[in-house]
């Protein structure tokens, strides 16, 4: 695995604010990066021309003694579902190929707005439907480690761009383990933090109601920063809710006090054998630092992922009528009504995961169907939401495997949906419940990366960066 190194980003800022460093240099090198990782298929476009620009205007800054805010000339790269300028979005579907978003997302503004310079767009599974970065309309992403394997999804193009170090960081989207499937996958650090605690406002929607944006790094200070930038109420987001009056940055990594549970379900069969040797060394450190371990069951937790596949496809065929060879999007050029209009637009836009997605959503929620099936799945999130209440009055967080298995290989389950579908068995519990959740790299099994995953209460996002720094430092 090549692997471009970066200093963590608050130096990487101060090199630039004192001089020390330009941020065209670091742009620079960024680009370099990607131009030489095109095997690994993790950007879809590189933003040149704006980027060396942006780069210019914040040196120029510089030796003007102007503020330059705190991530002053750090490059970052964006799944390509974030609506950004100077290039385009596409979220990896044909549907929405040759679009250029005419505002951006709160949390690009947020970003620029205090000197970080947006350099690439990254690959995703087409509308974040995926497990694996195979369903993207463009091309398949690569794991970092072993190029025969998958780099997990949807956000597997912003992991392997933050593994292989073609910048600091990226952002990534997480619906239902988006952003730490493919952290675990590709050995970076995965954050999904509270739901409504970072805009959704300018990112492709998938599930309003589970979509969450969030940061890959390689440290958990790191993720911190990014976080404490991105975090807050937005004006243009109903959903947003008030951060905390402290900042996420400068981590306490002492877990002494900490009430440790560890979900029994998580562990048992299906679970690999060096993913569940990883898992529990991970908990053996957490013990030799102080820690209090107990294990815990959210035995409605298996419910979860059942749950998930009825709730999301329902939002996501609500959220992608939108896109009907009208509005905006794909519109067919051969159609001589306005039936085949939808029609062709849609069949040719719409890739097959797509399509099914969209057909299980309408199903659930038509006459007949709703009460059946959707109704009951909302009953069955309120369980799991309530249990995981309960069992948070007894531990301070939550830690067990971010994936059953390490990356399985390119195409092995491309033909059994169901089977793609367990790769996020582990994941999809903590977004309906909104909670934060994060995947930490915690060695290997059969030379591919471990993700540990811990969870907490909403709001407790500090907490789960301050247990994921312990994990960094080993024994």
């Amino acid at each position: 695995m090549q692997h471009t190194n970066w200093k963590p980003i608050a130096n990487l800022a101060d090199d630039v604010r004192s001089g020390r460093s330009s941020a065209t240099e670091l742009v620079q090198k960024s680009l370099s990066a990607m131009r030489a990782a095109k095997e690994y298929g993790a950007i879809l476009e590189t933003i040149e021309e704006a980027s060396l620009r942006r780069a210019a205007a914040i040196d120029e800054d510089v030796k003007q003694d102007k503020k330059t805010g705190r991530l002053a000339g750090v490059p970052f790269i964006a799944k390509d579902n974030y609506l950004t300028f100077n290039s385009e979005t596409t979220a990896a579907s044909n549907m929405l190929k040759g679009f250029h978003a005419p505002y951006q997302a709160t949390v690009i503004e947020k970003l620029e707005a205090e000197g970080a310079i947006l350099v690439g767009k990254a690959n995703l599974d087409a509308f974040a439907h995926g497990a694996s970065t195979e369903n993207s309309d463009s091309m398949v992403t690569k794991n970092p480690f072993d190029l025969t394997r998958v780099a997990g999804g949807s956000s597997g193009g912003s992991a392997v761009a933050t593994a292989l170090g073609l910048a600091p960081f990226a952002l990534g989207s997480d619906t239902g383990g988006s952003i730490r499937q493919p952290a675990g996958f590709s050995g970076v650090i995965g954050l999904k933090p509270t739901y409504g605690l970072v805009s959704r406002y300018g990112v492709v929607a998938m599930a309003s109601s589970t979509d969450c944006m969030g940061p890959l790094t390689t440290t958990a200070e790191d993720a911190a920063l990014v976080l404490d930038v991105m975090a807050g109420r937005d004006p243009l987001d109903a959903t947003t809710i008030d951060r905390p009056d402290t900042s996420f940055v400068d981590l306490d990594s002492d877990v002494s006090k900490l009430r440790v549970g560890v979900i029994k379900q998580q562990l048992g069969d299906g679970v690999q054998d060096g993913v569940r040797s990883r898992t529990k060394a991970a908990i053996e450190l957490l013990k030799s630092r102080g820690a209090t371990i107990k294990e815990v069951s959210l035995p409605s937790l298996e419910k979860a992922l059942a749950c998930y596949y009825i709730i999301v496809p329902a939002e996501v065929s609500s959220n992608l009528s939108r896109y009907d060879g009208i509005r905006f999007g794909f519109s067919s050029q051969d159609a001589i009504n306005l039936n085949e209009l939808y029609e062709e637009s849609r069949s040719a836009g719409f890739n097959s995961e797509n399509k099914r997605r969209i057909m299980i959503g309408t199903y659930v929620l038509s006459s007949g169907y709703y009460d059946a099936y959707y109704k009951k799945a909302q009953a069955v999130r309120t369980v799991i939401i309530n249990e995981f209440n309960k069992v948070m009055e007894e531990v301070d967080v939550l830690l067990g495997p971010t994936s059953p298995t390490t990356a399985f290989k390119i195409g092995e389950n491309t033909e059994d949906p169901l089977q793609m579908y367990l790769a996020d068995v582990m994941t999809v519990g903590y977004n309906l419940i909104g909670c934060p959740a994060v995947s930490v790299p915690f060695g290997m099994a059969d030379n591919l990366p471990v993700g540990v995953q811990i969870a907490a209460a909403p709001r407790q996002d500090k907490l789960i960066l301050r247990v994921a720094k312990a994990l960094e430092q080993p024994a």
